[in-house]
């Protein structure tokens, strides 16, 4: 230790940084624990420098080190599990922090540390317990209170209004309880006293775009759906060279259809900022998608970036071309750099189809990828489901950017609520995968779905859809798992006169309409009250309009376990 002031370097390494010279900041610790290669506190310090400027694998590394030489350590323990949380290894950090519970049950900060790992990994039941004895042992804990609040309106617990107004007492300043607490009043049916607030946080913070999006997403609710959208406007106005700001709004426009006005928006953009590459290929973007190929053409040819996304979007635009061989090169450069690309094996599947590639049939045609499959709910248990999900949706969200049209979504992550309902419902849910899992083709390492279908799955987002008449989902996919689904609960009254066109019913792998390729699906399932449709994740689906009732799911993604 003699010779090194641990907080001069910290503070010298934040200086360079702060300056642009980021690679001088980390040569300076480097050095420093070249030549104090026994000093556990500046491993750990050097560790925090790196976690700071989102180096989490170089975190990790030093933070091992320190540990290496100072076991009992918790602030380096603490440390490396953030470390580990952030390289989507949250399973390895909760096991070394329950590792260590014993003794460090009585530290504030293992508590909330284990609680914000534990909430992002989707424990939401374990996270809750956790900001609990966090509480107990620090009832001010601002950050704990906070993340309790936040479960509590997650989870549909009744008294999250009260969390958050207990929050703001002591912290009137804090701008995301204010976000919080507004969601909460819009969830209990006090959208005007949550527009008032969300209105108030656009103008104190006019570039926050969590805040825009909640606004937008409360006027559309309220059916002012023309300007919908204004919130994003105002706040160009004040920041008219914030480019994050530019891209949700059009973001926003796009989720409702309107991708000729987010290609205007982003192109005014592009043509005023400088370095602005991202705005021009959101413009190359919407612009094909609203039909506007010629544009989309030039912007693509004059195009600097060179990345996985440029090859998405411009993948998407050559199949608009029906050049699905050039589609295919751009998805293959995607694929390797990231293998498990959702989009880009989706695209892949139409370009192959459209080529009349074999490889088509086994990707999503190989018996057992689809499956029917009952949850084997008692009916009583079913119909106590479906009542609870009528009075959820009576309050649920009219979701933008999402593939309903004429619905409603519920809030939040349906499986992580507090209502035996629902966790009698997981129950069944998970021993249905199970069977699922036993039905799949043999375990197949360039396949996107089977070079998995021996590893440990988790439940990744759940949510219930409610469609009245003329109520459907476009074709989409969801990006965050391997596996996707549709749980039928309610279906829609069908007509002698239609019945011959399975209204209502799910169809897999008909292309999306904004490629304008015409084809068909490859399967379309009837639904059956109580079982569940299991399908690739990179399996373009949606739904057929129905005009009689409604149709009631509920849907879950099924990802790798973390």
């Amino acid at each position: 230790m003699a010779g090194w002031d641990i907080a001069a370097i910290r503070d010298r390494a934040r200086q360079l940084a702060a300056a642009g010279n980021e690679a001088a900041a980390r040569q300076l610790y480097r050095e420093a624990t070249r030549q104090a290669p026994h000093n556990g506190a500046l491993f750990n310090s050097a560790g925090n420098f790196l976690f700071g400027i989102g180096d989490y694998q170089g975190a990790l590394i030093y933070f091992d080190q320190a540990l290496k030489l100072a076991p009992k350590d918790m602030e380096a323990l603490l440390n490396r599990s953030l470390s580990l949380s952030r390289l989507d290894r949250s399973g390895d950090a909760l096991a070394a922090l329950i590792d260590r519970e014993k003794e460090l049950r009585t530290h504030v900060r293992y508590w909330a540390v284990r609680a914000s790992i534990e909430r992002e990994a989707g424990l939401s039941a374990a996270a809750s317990a956790s900001y609990d004895t966090c509480l107990a042992l620090d009832a001010d804990h601002q950050r704990a209170r906070y993340g309790r609040a936040r479960i509590a309106l997650e989870r549909g617990e009744t008294d999250a209004a009260r969390r958050f107004e207990q929050l703001l007492s002591g912290q009137q300043s804090d701008a995301h309880a204010w976000l919080g607490y507004a969601q909460v009043l819009d969830r209990d049916g006090q959208s005007d006293r949550a527009l008032e607030i969300g209105l108030a946080l656009n103008q104190q913070a006019p570039g926050w775009i969590d805040a825009l999006q909640f606004v937008a997403e409360l006027h559309w609710a309220r059916g002012n759906t023309e300007n919908f959208s204004d919130p994003y406007a105002l706040a160009a106005r004040e920041r008219p060279d914030d480019k994050a700001l530019i891209l949700a709004w059009c973001e926003a426009l796009a989720g409702v259809d309107r991708h000729a006005e987010a290609a205007v928006i982003a192109g005014d953009a592009a043509n005023r900022l400088a370095d602005a590459q991202d705005l021009r290929l959101a413009e190359a973007a919407y612009a094909g998608v609203a039909g506007d190929d010629d544009r989309a053409d030039r912007i693509f040819a004059d195009l600097q970036v060179h990345n996985p996304h440029r090859w998405l979007h411009e993948a998407r635009h050559r199949l608009r071309q029906k050049a699905p061989d050039q589609a295919d090169r751009l998805l293959s450069q995607v694929l390797d750099q990231q293998p498990n690309s959702v989009p880009a094996w989706a695209l892949r599947d139409l370009a192959w189809r459209l080529m009349d590639d074999p490889r088509s049939a086994w990707l999503h045609g190989q018996d057992g990828l689809v499956q029917l499959r009952s949850a084997a709910m008692p009916d009583q248990a079913l119909a106590d489901i479906v009542d609870l999900l009528h009075r959820l949706h009576d309050g649920g969200s009219v979701p933008l950017g999402q593939s309903i049209r004429a619905g409603t979504q519920t809030r939040g992550a349906l499986f992580d609520r507090i209502e035996p309902d629902i966790a009698l419902l997981r129950q069944h849910i998970e021993r249905m995968l199970q069977a699922y899992r036993t039905a799949l083709p043999p375990l197949d390492s360039a396949h996107p779905l089977l070079r998995h279908r021996d590893r440990d799955w988790t439940i990744t987002g759940s949510w219930s859809i409610r469609a009245r008449r003329a109520g459907h989902h476009n074709e989409h996919i969801h990006q965050q798992g391997v596996i996707s689904s549709a749980f039928y609960l309610v279906l829609p009254t069908i007509g002698v006169d239609e019945a011959g066109d399975l209204p209502g019913a799910l169809e897999l792998g008909r292309s999306p309409r904004d490629l304008r390729l015409g084809l068909p699906p490859l399967r379309v399932i009837d639904p059956v009250v109580g079982h569940c449709a299991l399908f690739p994740s990179t399996l373009y689906h949606g739904t057929r309009p129905f005009m009689h009732g409604e149709r009631m799911t509920i849907a879950f993604d099924i990802a790798l376990k973390r």
